[in-house]
């Protein structure tokens, strides 16, 4: 393996200014740090990670918990794919890698998230996607390691949070102003942070705008449950007095919908209209376009980045910090225009 020993002997210089010359110091000249550098390049140096680990008290690796418990989820699912892969390119560009985190490492028996995390000598640990109430997940968050959540505003530490309330909100004013006084709502898991804020702010909006929405019209299901979201549109189609438009958890349910709707012999938007969540690449090629709302997973994934990384080099700071994150109405063209009631 070659040393900075090596390269100080090939350039001519001392060991100390090659260390300079490789971590960009200014008293170093610009035309001797390339000198160094190229050599360093030519003779296949690598920094040691280990070497700067004990230097700097940091291993420069940050974990990441993402539980995929299902197979219409986790890593499949294009929302926190996508910022995930905006995290990952941020935290690699300023010299970090990642490691997923897990309970179930062999060589140690059966670990915690947490034990996890300090087995690997992390730095800090983005979560997403996982149950924030479950016992492990929630002695990570209030552990000493820094944190960033994702969708879920943990208290005293980092969060990136997507405007669901206002998304809701928006989409449902749109959907009234297209004159629609119908509408149904078949939201995500109960219980989970985001179908609170959906479902919280679908039931205030409502109320605002005098929508008398009937309990036959809100139905519980699933996110990226395509059959689930098949038997909930079917119960609604089957009503006597059945919606005008139908809100879907997200994007991907609402292909459960558009099945449903159309094994009937009905049409969209002409029959009834959709509308979903999310803003997937995949839907936006559909026909008609839906209408959704586009939310910002890029913007997303880079700022959980920059302020865990803000956090675990600048510890004395204060870091409790939650970043809501606004989406855009993607108008489509999933609802139809009715005649003002």
């Amino acid at each position: 393996m070659v040393s900075m020993k090596d390269i100080s002997a090939a350039c001519g210089v001392s060991v100390a200014t090659v260390s300079k010359a490789l971590n960009d110091h200014k008293d170093v000249g610009e035309e001797t740090k390339s000198r160094i550098r190229r050599t360093a390049k030519e003779m296949g140096y690598f920094p040691n990670s280990s070497a700067r680990a004990l230097k700097t008290n940091r291993s420069y690796n940050i974990g990441v918990l993402f539980v995929d418990e299902a197979p219409q989820s986790g890593l499949t699912h294009e929302y926190f794919a996508n910022i995930l892969d905006s995290f990952k390119i941020t935290v690699e560009a300023k010299g970090y890698d990642i490691t997923f985190i897990n309970c179930n490492d062999t060589r140690k028996g059966r670990l915690s998230y947490l034990e996890h995390s300090r087995f690997r000598g992390v730095d800090g640990v983005l979560i997403a996607c996982v149950d924030f109430n479950n016992k492990e997940v929630v002695e990570l968050i209030h552990s000493d390691i820094p944190v960033v959540t994702i969708d879920y505003p943990a208290p005293d530490r980092l969060s990136v949070i997507s405007d669901n309330a206002r998304g809701i909100e928006e989409l449902l004013r749109y959907v009234y102003a297209q004159g629609h006084r119908k509408i149904a709502y078949i939201y995500g898991q109960s219980g989970s942070e985001v179908t609170k804020e959906r479902l919280g702010s679908f039931k205030s909006t409502a109320a605002s705008l005098g929508l008398k929405i009937p309990d036959r019209y809100l139905i519980s299901g699933k996110y990226r449950d395509i059959a689930c979201a098949a038997v909930s549109a079917g119960k609604l189609l089957d009503l006597r007095d059945r919606p005008t438009c139908i809100f879907f958890a997200d994007d991907y349910s609402a292909i459960g919908g558009i099945n449903e709707i159309k094994s009937r012999g009905l049409s969209i938007p002409e029959d009834i209209s959709i509308a979903g969540f999310d803003g997937s690449d995949i839907m936006a090629n559909l026909d008609p376009k839906l209408t959704t709302i586009v939310q910002d997973t890029r913007m997303m994934g880079r700022i959980a980045a920059d302020n865990l990384i803000d956090w675990i080099e600048n510890p004395k700071h204060a870091h409790e910090e939650h970043t809501i994150i606004e989406g855009v109405l993607e108008k489509g063209a999933s609802v139809r225009q009715l005649s003002r009631m």
